[in-house]
């Protein structure tokens, strides 16, 4: 139960940091180059500066989320549940059972009339 929520939680950082790194612009002429007039801020609420350290600080939060939880996901796994491979258990169980022949088919392409008879 609780390894579910932590993967969904994990499936919502990972959509976040996906949209968090897609704003960023290297260059400055992405939605922190506008001035944050788009974030409604008129030009005045967040300068480009001030929105590019939003989106450097929130990428380093999400990813350092998304690493804590990742790790946390692997001590929630339910070790009580004892599940086994096929490899691990010897392979299939009923290995003396006879194996039957595939059905006859007709082929794909049609065939031309023998006419070699005449």
């Amino acid at each position: 139960m609780l390894y579910n929520i932590i993967v969904a939680v994990i499936a919502i950082i990972c959509a976040l940091l996906i949209l968090v790194v897609l704003l960023q612009n290297g260059s400055g002429q992405g939605i922190s180059g506008m001035g944050g007039a788009s974030l409604g801020g008129g030009g005045g609420g967040l300068g480009a500066r001030r929105t590019a350290d939003l989106l450097s600080k929130s990428t380093t939060v999400l990813g350092a989320a998304f690493l804590v939880l990742c790790v946390l996901a692997n001590f929630a796994i339910d070790r009580q549940q004892v599940d086994r491979s096929i490899l691990q258990e010897g392979g299939a169980t009923n290995q003396n059972a006879p194996i039957e022949a595939p059905a006859e088919t007709s082929p794909a392409v049609p065939q031309l009339p023998d006419t070699s008879g005449n």
